[in-house]
């Protein structure tokens, strides 16, 4: 742990200070530690803060610290992992969210930038129908995707049915939680929890003493989409978390998709809905899932994909050239630009960025390296 890590996590225990705000404040002073020595006076001239929130910043500066502090010992007698968006580690997935955390604790074995990613969420009163749905999609990917990720919330229902399938089809599995990493919500789902730290994780971006409050599952919906290539709703009513998780997605330009069920069935009148309002696409097994992603095509020789990923190291590399010619771009619209889906674009972004050539700003937003 740094000085800088310190600072960072004192970062989002700043009243006032959320995820899009902690990551303008590093864009402008360069490092967290910066933010914490800064007069109030210059903060209060940078975009977006004001006289109001520059003085919550400044009256909070040394208590945060001090938190920060109790953080980092908690960290370290845990053995945790602390990803911050300042450093290349960072999945890369999340890190083009506007909204991505600065800093996130995680303790487990999986690759968070493995090269496939799926999130699977639903209603915490599945029914019988929703757990063969997420035991058979879980069982099918993982015949063919050995090293694929399951993400989901680890609450009641479709999240640990699909960890749990996860674990029963050797796959990895990360769950993401409303509260600190100091507990278990449910308490019922401990042991599985201990199992996921063996074959995959467990990560959360509230610090230690966070108690899973309502509004944190909310708060966690948007890491559960961020993390993955795609969201699968299996089950959920008219209203609901998982309903919530897919926009969220939809936000981040990823994809959706959904299992259909009877008219008649209140969790899959959420479902329904989706796929009537074209939120989300509609599957029945894992080989839709695959076909719709376009896995299927990987191994099939040259695609666009394929193709381009092996002009990476060339300077006329398509996301360079239309860097050069538009400046900076969102990553939908690069996506857009050379008619590829953003979860196939967002490798790429990822290595030119590693080799170099572009440089991530906040929101997705991607220019050449200066």
């Amino acid at each position: 742990m740094t000085a800088d890590h310190t600072a960072l996590i004192a970062l989002t225990m700043l009243q006032g200070v959320g995820d899009v705000l902690a990551r303008a404040l590093l864009q402008y002073f360069g490092t967290a530690e910066e933010v914490f020595t800064s007069h109030r006076r210059i903060l209060e001239k940078i975009p977006g803060i004001g006289e109001y929130t520059a003085r919550r910043i400044d009256e909070g500066k040394n208590d945060a610290l001090k938190r920060a502090e109790k953080e980092v010992a908690f960290i370290g007698k845990k053995n945790l992992r602390v990803y911050a968006i300042t450093e290349n580690d960072y999945p890369k997935r999340l890190r083009e969210c506007q909204d991505a955390p600065v800093v996130f604790y995680y303790k487990g074995k999986a690759d968070l930038n493995a090269k496939k990613i799926i999130s699977i969420v639903g209603t915490r009163r599945a029914t019988d129908y929703g757990r063969m749905l997420t035991e058979r999609l879980v069982r099918e990917l993982a015949e063919v995707y050995p090293d694929l990720v399951v993400v989901s919330g680890l609450a009641y229902g479709i999240d640990v049915c699909s960890h749990r399938s996860a674990l029963k089809n050797g796959l990895p599995t990360v769950g993401v939680l409303a509260h600190g990493l100091d507990r278990i919500y449910p308490a019922g789902h401990r042991h599985t929890a201990a199992e996921m730290l063996e074959q995959g994780g467990l990560l959360t971006d509230f610090p230690s003493e966070t108690n899973p409050d309502r509004e944190n599952f909310l708060k966690r919906n948007r890491l559960i989409a961020g993390l993955a290539d795609a969201t699968i709703v299996v089950e959920s009513a008219e209203r609901g978390g998982a309903l919530v998780t897919a926009d969220i997605a939809c936000s981040y330009g990823r994809d959706v998709y959904t299992f259909p069920g009877r008219t008649t069935d209140e969790c899959s009148a959420g479902c329904n809905r989706m796929v009537q309002t074209n939120k989300a696409g509609l599957i029945t097994s894992g080989q839709d899932l695959i076909r719709a992603l376009c896995w299927d095509t990987e191994a099939t020789g040259p695609s666009v994909e394929g193709q381009l990923r092996l002009k990476l190291e060339r300077p006329d590399h398509p996301i360079v050239k239309i860097l050069a010619d538009e400046g900076e771009m969102q990553i939908n619209e690069l996506a857009m630009a050379i008619d590829l889906p953003v979860y196939q674009v967002t490798p790429m972004l990822f290595e030119l960025e590693l080799a170099g050539h572009v440089t991530a700003l906040p929101g997705g937003i991607y220019k050449l390296t200066d």
